[in-house]
C-alpha cells in the first residue's frame, strides 16, 4: 500500500471518529466540540456524520485565547454566572440523544499564569450546569467519543526540539499511529482491538476480586471493589444499543472502586494536564475512602481547589488497568494529555463512577449507587500512577491473593 499524504490519513480520521468513535445511525443529532484552529477536521467530521445518516451536526467552536481572556478579566461574579441558554442548550442535547464528539488540541498549560481560586470556580459553575450532560454521558445513555488533533502549542511541549509545522506534523504522526490510521483498514484494526480488551475485561469480571493492592516505589494502596462490578474495556454500548468508543486511543481495561474501602498512599507516575495547568509529582494518601493528605510537586494550589470540588473529589470513581508494554508507553512520549498517558499507564480518577461499572447501576438512583459504593461527584479526573515497576493482587473475598499485573504488565 503507498503511503497515504496527510489530507489522506485526516480523512480516514474523520471517517473513524465518525463510524467507530461515535458510530454514527442515521437520523442522529451530534454534537461537535471543536477548537477554531482545527477547522479542516471539523469539516470533514461534519461531511463524514452526514454521509453516515446524521439528522444534524452542531458545531461548538472553542477558543483558548478567547477562554483564557474572560478567566483572566471577568469578575468572578461574572464567571460563576452560567447563562439560561447554556443550560437550555445542553437539555436540548439530552433530549434529543445527541452523540458527542469532543477534539482535544489546547496547549495543557493555555490557563498557566490565571489564579487557581478562578479556575477552580469557573470549573464548578460549569460542572453544575453541564450536569444533565455528564448524567447522560456517564449512564452511557448516548455514544461520545473523546479524540485528539494536532495543534502548535501542544506539540512543541510534547516535542520541544521542533518548532511550528514541525512539531505538529510530528504530533499528527504520533495520533495517526495510536489510532491504528497508519494501518490499511483502521476501522478492522480497531474491531480486532475491542476484541482482545473486551476479553481481557471479560476474566477479571469472572474473578470478581473483592480488591486490588497496588505496590510500587511512593505506592502502597488498597482499593476495595464493589459487588458485581463490571470491568470494560474499549468498546462500550449506549441505551440504544449502538456501540461506541468512548475514547480513541484507548489501552484500558476499567471498573469503579468500591469508593469506602480506599487504604493507603499512591503517587503519580505523569504529569495531569488539568483545567489548562500541569500538575505533576502528586502523591495521596487515603483514609477509609478518601483523601486525607495530597502534595503536588507542581500546581498544588489548583490539586486543592479540585479536591475541595465537592466530598466525592476527595475519593475515586474509576481505576483502570494499562500494560506498560502498550504502544503509548512504549513510545517514551509524554503528551501531557490524559487521553494518550492515561493509556500509557495505570490510572486512577478522582470523582464521579460510570454508574454502568456496577451490574444495573445506569438504572439506580444516587442513593442506590452510593449505597453500593460507587462515588459521586461532579468531577472526574483521571491520574497516572502506573510505570514498569508497580505489581497488582487481586484480593478475593477469602482474603487470598492473585497475580494480575508484575513489572507493570498483565500477570
Amino acid at each position: 500500500m503507498s503511503k497515504m499524504n496527510f489530507k489522506e490519513q485526516l480523512k480516514k480520521y474523520a471517517e473513524l471518529i465518525v463510524k467507530v468513535g461515535v458510530n454514527v445511525s442515521k437520523g442522529q443529532t451530534i454534537v461537535l466540540q471543536i477548537s477554531v484552529t482545527q477547522q479542516e477536521l471539523a469539516h470533514l467530521i461534519v461531511d463524514q456524520a452526514y454521509a453516515a445518516g446524521a439528522s444534524e451536526v452542531i458545531v461548538k467552536w472553542a477558543d483558548s485565547h478567547v477562554a483564557k481572556s474572560f478567566l483572566e478579566f471577568a469578575p468572578l461574579d461574572r464567571l460563576v454566572d452560567v447563562p439560561g441558554y447554556t443550560t437550555s442548550e445542553v437539555e436540548d442535547w439530552v433530549a434529543k440523544k445527541a452523540s458527542r464528539i469532543s477534539v482535544m488540541s489546547d496547549d495543557p498549560d493555555a490557563f498557566a499564569g490565571i489564579s487557581a481560586e478562578k479556575i477552580a470556580s469557573r470549573q464548578k459553575s460549569m460542572g453544575q450546569a453541564l450536569r444533565p450532560l455528564r448524567k447522560a454521558t456517564q449512564n452511557n445513555d448516548v455514544s461520545w467519543t473523546v479524540v485528539a488533533a494536532a495543534d502548535t502549542a501542544w506539540a512543541e511541549l510534547v516535542f520541544p526540539e521542533l518548532k511550528g509545522d514541525a512539531a505538529v506534523s510530528r504530533l499528527w504522526e504520533e495520533i495517526f499511529k495510536t489510532t491504528r490510521i497508519d494501518q490499511a483498514d483502521p476501522i478492522k484494526a480497531w474491531h480486532q482491538h475491542d476484541l482482545k480488551l473486551r476479553t481481557k475485561a471479560e476474566e477479571l469480571n469472572q474473578e470478581q476480586f473483592s480488591a486490588l493492592h497496588y505496590v510500587a516505589p511512593g505506592t502502597d494502596i488498597v482499593i476495595g471493589l464493589p459487588k458485581n462490578h463490571l470491568w470494560e474495556g474499549a468498546g462500550s454500548f449506549d441505551a440504544q444499543g449502538f456501540e461506541f468508543m468512548a475514547n480513541m486511543p484507548t489501552e484500558e481495561v476499567f471498573t469503579a472502586p468500591d469508593s469506602r474501602r480506599i487504604d493507603g498512599y499512591i503517587s503519580s507516575t505523569k504529569p495531569l494536564s488539568y483545567a489548562g495547568t500541569t500538575l505533576s509529582g502528586m502523591k495521596f494518601t487515603f483514609e477509609a475512602g478518601k483523601v486525607v493528605e495530597a502534595t503536588a510537586e507542581q500546581g498544588e494550589d489548583v490539586l486543592q481547589h479540585l479536591l475541595a470540588t465537592d466530598d466525592g473529589a476527595k475519593s475515586l470513581g474509576e481505576v483502570a488497568l494499562v500494560p506498560d508494554p502498550s504502544p503509548i508507553s512504549q513510545s517514551g512520549i509524554t503528551f501531557y494529555n490524559t487521553l494518550f498517558d492515561e493509556n500509557a499507564s495505570d490510572h486512577l480518577a478522582l470523582g464521579s463512577a460510570y454508574p454502568f461499572s456496577i451490574k444495573n447501576g445506569t438504572k439506580m438512583n444516587d442513593k442506590e449507587l452510593a449505597d453500593a459504593g460507587l462515588n459521586l461527584s461532579q468531577t472526574h479526573v483521571d491520574f497516572m500512577v502506573g510505570s514498569a515497576d508497580m505489581s497488582i493482587d487481586g484480593i478475593r473475598e477469602d482474603g487470598s491473593k492473585v497475580p494480575v499485573f508484575r513489572n507493570g504488565d498483565w500477570a
